[in-house]
C-alpha cells in the first residue's frame, strides 16, 4: 500500500470520491477577445502596463484603453501592476492603482471614482468549486464602489462588492460584500467600525 493510501485510510476517507484533475472543467473560462488580440496584449500591452522602467501612468492608461479598458480621467497606475484582460476592466475618475497590484479579471472588474487600491492588492475573479472532483472553474465579477480603499496586500475574492467609501484594512481577505462606510479587517475580513470622514473645513 502506498504512503498516500495509508494516510487516506488512516484519515478514514478511502471510500470518499477523490480529486481527479486529469480532465479539468474550464468551461466558464472566456478570453472575451480573439486569440490575436489576446496575444498582442500579452506581448505588447501587459509588459508596458507592468513596466518599472517606464513609470509614466498616462502611457499605462493609454495601453489599457487601446485594449478595451474603460479608464476615466486622472487615473494613476503605478509600476508593477498586472491586468489579466483589460477588456474586462472599468475604472472611474481619479482612482489610484498601487504598485504590484494584480487585477486577475477573468470576469468584469469595475472600479469606481476616487478609489484607492494600495500595494500588492489581489483582485481575484476566478475560483474553483471544491465540491467537484475536477475542481470546476467559476468566474464572478468584483465591484469597488466610489471612494473605497482596499488596503495593502488585501485579497478581494470573486463576487465581492466593496461599498462606497468602505475600507478593507491591510492584509485582509475579503470574502463577502463590505457595506458602504464600514471598515473591515482580518482573514476572513469582518466588521471593525464605521468610517468617519472629516469635512474639508476641518482639514484646514
Amino acid at each position: 500500500m502506498s504512503s498516500v493510501s495509508q494516510i487516506l485510510e488512516t484519515a478514514g476517507v478511502v471510500d470518499q470520491p477523490q480529486v481527479d484533475l486529469s480532465q479539468p472543467d474550464n468551461s466558464e473560462y472566456c478570453i472575451g477577445r480573439s486569440r490575436l488580440i489576446w496575444a498582442l496584449w500579452y506581448l505588447l500591452g501587459a509588459p508596458l502596463v507592468h513596466s518599472r522602467m517606464l513609470p509614466i501612468s498616462a502611457l499605462k492608461c493609454l495601453a489599457l484603453r487601446a485594449f478595451g479598458a474603460r479608464i476615466g480621467k486622472g487615473v494613476y497606475v503605478k509600476p508593477g501592476v498586472n491586468v489579466k484582460f483589460p477588456w474586462y476592466l472599468m475604472i472611474g475618475d481619479h482612482s489610484w492603482i498601487g504598485e504590484n497590484s494584480w487585477i486577475d479579471n477573468l470576469a468584469q472588474v469595475t472600479i469606481g471614482s476616487h478609489v484607492c487600491i494600495s500595494q500588492d492588492v489581489y483582485l481575484c475573479t476566478g475560483n474553483h468549486d471544491w465540491t467537484t472532483r475536477n475542481m470546476k472553474l467559476f468566474r464572478r465579477p468584483i465591484t469597488l464602489q466610489d471612494g473605497c480603499w482596499v488596503g495593502a496586500r488585501s485579497t478581494v475574492c470573486p463576487g465581492v462588492t466593496v461599498g462606497t467609501a468602505a475600507v478593507t484594512a491591510a492584509g485582509s481577505v475579503v470574502t463577502r460584500d463590505v457595506p458602504a462606510y464600514e471598515i473591515w479587517s482580518g482573514n476572513p475580513a469582518t466588521y471593525l467600525r464605521k468610517r468617519q470622514i472629516r469635512s474639508a473645513e476641518s482639514d484646514r
